[in-house]
C-alpha cells in the first residue's frame, strides 16, 4: 500500500461522519414527479364533480379556437394554435394535477360543528375519486396551522378526514397535507408527533402521512439568532416533509408591504423564495410559488389582462427554477399550462441537441459537464411529464427513451 493509500484510507476515517450527514441530508431527486401547479378549493365547495367542473369552466374560458388566448398573450398565430391544441387536451386529460381541499383562509373560521360535516363530506367525495380513478394526481388537505388559537381545530379536521379516507383506502402516496403559517422548527418536530399518533390511531403504516411547510411569515425564513430556519425546518421533518410553498399575500403583509403592492415578484417575495430554494436545494424537498389574486373574471379585456399577469408570472416563476405555483381560480388553468407549456417547448430544441451530443460523444457547440446535462435532461423530463412534449420527441431529438432521459437527470428509479 502507498502512502497514498493510506492517506486516503486516513481521510476515509476522519471524513466518514461528514460524508453521512452529507449523503442524509442531501440525498437529490425523490424519483417522484413535480406537479406544475397545486390548485386550492375551499372544504365546502369541493365534492367529487370539482375537477370536472374545474375543467368545463377553463375550456369554456379558453374557448374552441385560439383567438383569445392568442390575442391576450400577443402570440404569433402558429403558436397560439399549436398551445390552443396542447391546453385543450390537457383539459380533457388532466385538468388539475395537484388539489388541495382548504380548511384554512379559503374556508375561515365556522362553528365546529361545520367544519366537522365539511372534513366528512370533503373526505368522503376525495374517496369517491380516489375509488372511481378520477381523483388528480396529487391531493390532499390544508389544516388550520398549529398556532395555539387554531390548534384544536387543525387537528381535529386532520383527523376527521384521515378517519374517513382510511377504510375506503384511499390514502394513497399522492395525498399530501399542507401545514400553514409554521412559526418555528418545534412547530415541524410537533407536526411529526401529530402524524405518528393519527397513523397509529387509524393503524396506517409508520411514515405514510407526509406534509408540506408553508412559508408565509418572516419566521420561518430569519429566526429571532440570524439563521434561517426553513433550513432546520426541512432538517426536523425528515422524510415527511415534500415541499415548501411560498404564501404570497400573508408573508408580504408580515413584512409591511402596502396591498396593492404584494405579489409573487415584489422583491422580498423573491429574497424568501430565494432563501427556501436554497435550503431545498438537493434534499428532494419541492419548491412552489405562490398565486396571484388578480382573478380572470369579468369583461373580456379584464380577463385578458388578468391572463397577461398570470402567464408573466408563470413564466416568471419557471426562468427562476421555481417549477411549482398555485391557482386559485379555472379560468387561471389556460394561462397556467400555456406559460408552462411555452417554457418546455421553446428550448426543446436546443436541448435536445445538446443531449444527443452529450449522449454520442457529438458537437452541439456547448462544452456541456455532467451537472449541465442533468440540468438539460431535467428540464425535458419535466416537460414530458406535464404534457409539453411528447414521448416520440423526445426519442426523436435525443435518442433516448422516458428511462433513458430519467437516469440522465439523475432521478432515481422507484421501487
Amino acid at each position: 500500500m502507498t502512502h497514498v493509500d493510506d492517506l486516503a484510507g486516513e481521510l476515509d476515517r476522519l471524513l466518514a461522519a461528514a460524508d453521512a450527514e452529507l449523503a442524509a441530508l442531501y440525498p437529490g431527486d425523490r424519483g417522484v414527479r413535480q406537479p406544475v401547479h397545486t390548485v386550492y378549493v375551499p372544504a365546502d365547495r369541493f365534492d367529487a364533480g370539482t375537477v370536472r367542473e374545474w375543467a368545463e369552466q377553463a375550456k369554456t374560458a379558453l374557448g374552441e379556437t385560439p383567438k383569445d388566448l392568442s390575442e391576450a398573450l400577443d402570440l404569433p398565430t402558429d403558436l397560439g394554435a399549436e398551445l390552443h391544441r396542447r391546453v385543450r387536451a390537457k383539459l380533457d386529460r388532466e385538468p388539475i394535477e395537484d388539489l388541495r381541499i382548504d380548511f384554512e383562509d379559503g374556508y375561515g373560521i365556522r362553528p365546529d360543528e361545520h367544519e366537522d360535516a365539511a372534513a366528512i363530506d370533503a373526505a368522503r367525495a376525495l374517496a369517491k375519486t380516489v375509488s372511481d380513478g378520477t381523483a388528480t394526481p396529487y391531493h390532499g388537505l390544508r389544516i388550520k396551522s398549529l398556532e395555539a388559537p387554531s390548534r384544536r381545530r387543525g387537528l381535529r379536521t386532520l383527523d376527521l378526514f384521515v378517519r374517513e379516507l382510511t377504510p375506503a383506502g384511499a390514502l394513497t402516496d399522492s395525498f399530501v397535507i399542507t401545514l400553514p403559517k409554521v412559526t418555528s422548527v418545534e412547530q415541524v418536530e410537533a407536526m411529526l408527533l401529530v402524524l405518528t399518533t393519527i397513523e397509529q390511531a387509524h393503524d396506517l403504516p409508520a411514515g405514510s402521512l407526509r406534509f408540506e411547510i408553508q412559508v408565509e411569515t418572516p419566521q420561518a425564513i430569519l429566526g429571532p439568532d440570524g439563521s434561517a430556519l426553513i433550513a432546520r425546518m426541512i432538517r426536523a421533518g425528515g422524510d415527511r416533509v415534500t415541499g415548501l410553498h411560498y404564501g404570497t399575500y400573508d408573508y408580504s403583509a408580515s413584512l409591511g408591504v402596502a396591498a396593492a403592492y404584494q405579489s409573487m415578484d415584489h422583491p422580498v417575495a423573491d429574497h424568501a423564495k430565494d432563501v427556501m430554494q436554497l435550503a431545498a436545494a438537493g434534499t428532494g424537498v419541492f419548491v412552489s410559488d405562490g398565486s396571484t389574486n388578480v382573478l380572470p373574471i369579468g369583461e373580456r379585456e379584464a380577463v385578458h389582462a388578468a391572463w397577461r399577469l398570470h402567464f408573466s408570472l408563470v413564466r416568471r416563476s419557471l426562468a427562476r427554477g421555481i417549477y411549482q405555483g398555485w391557482d386559485m381560480h379555472p379560468a387561471q388553468l389556460p394561462t397556467r399550462y400555456a406559460a408552462t407549456y411555452l417554457f418546455y417547448r421553446e428550448g426543446l430544441d436546443t436541448a435536445g441537441a445538446r443531449l444527443r451530443a452529450y449522449v454520442s460523444g457529438g458537437n452541439s457547440g456547448y462544452l456541456d459537464e455532467p451537472a449541465t446535462a442533468a440540468a438539460l435532461a431535467g428540464y425535458v423530463l419535466r416537460g414530458l411529464e406535464c404534457g409539453a412534449v411528447d414521448p416520440a420527441e423526445v426519442d426523436q431529438l435525443i435518442g433516448v427513451d422516458t428511462a433513458g432521459l430519467a437516469k440522465l437527470a439523475r432521478r432515481p428509479v422507484r421501487s
